[in-house]
């Protein structure tokens, strides 16, 4: 083995120690969503903003985030590459190791049978035609930072009150945060039970943003 064979194999290796650390992982799943500063990703992530700040900057020397100041306060976000295929990699890994995560996916998925997902190609063509709703029951906060052009934001935890915000001649089309949230499979069966024609988007919004797919960020009208 040459020495510069033996130089990436050094490199790739530190590159999966700064990623062995949950906390890092947490912190990746949530600048994922879009751009935060530290406090708010230390008040996501349950740590002080002092350990959080430690993580980031870890994450910062390998290159999986960058950051901009805006005022006083210093945002995160993804850096270049492939770091969410490597994410989506990773999480795909500890399912197959780990028998509760596959029998949290099986349970989310197999108890029903209709939840089939749509495609963001097919996702794509439908928005074009005008033929789709888009629901969003991510938070508030995720939303604003952005979504899928024209999507309704209702929360999961609110979806039992606003239903009736949604159209009843069109299919409804559900996403939230990636692979292994479950709160679009949740929202689907709601839907469904009241009788909504409805499916949900493959994966999430990382996925979507990361394909360079159309998103929009919240504009406040005021």
């Amino acid at each position: 083995m040459t020495s510069a064979e033996t130089r990436i194999f050094a490199d790739t290796a530190e590159l999966a120690r700064t990623l062995g650390n949950s906390h890092r992982l947490m912190l990746l799943e949530h600048i994922a969503q879009g751009e935060r500063s530290v406090e708010r990703l230390a008040e996501l992530c349950g740590l002080s903003v002092a350990n959080a700040s430690q993580h980031l900057q870890q994450l910062r020397r390998a290159g999986f985030v960058e950051t901009r100041r805006d005022g006083k306060h210093v945002l995160y976000r993804l850096g270049n590459g492939p770091i969410l295929p490597l994410l989506s990699a990773l999480r795909q890994q500890a399912e197959c190791n780990h028998s509760q995560m596959r029998q949290l996916v099986a349970d989310g998925i197999g108890r029903r049978e209709t939840l089939e997902a749509i495609s963001p190609a097919e996702l794509l063509a439908r928005m074009q035609e005008g033929s789709v709703t888009l629901l969003d029951v991510r938070s508030h906060e995720e939303y604003a930072l952005g979504h899928l052009p024209g999507a309704i934001n209702i929360p999961a935890e609110e979806l039992e009150r606003r239903f009736a915000e949604l159209p009843a001649d069109q299919e409804i089309v559900a996403y939230c945060r990636g692979l292994y949230c479950l709160l679009s499979l949740d929202a689907i069966a709601a839907l469904h039970a009241k009788g909504l024609q409805a499916r949900r988007l493959a994966n999430g919004f990382p996925e979507w943003k990361a394909a360079g797919l159309p998103v929009e960020a919240y504009s406040d009208p005021s």
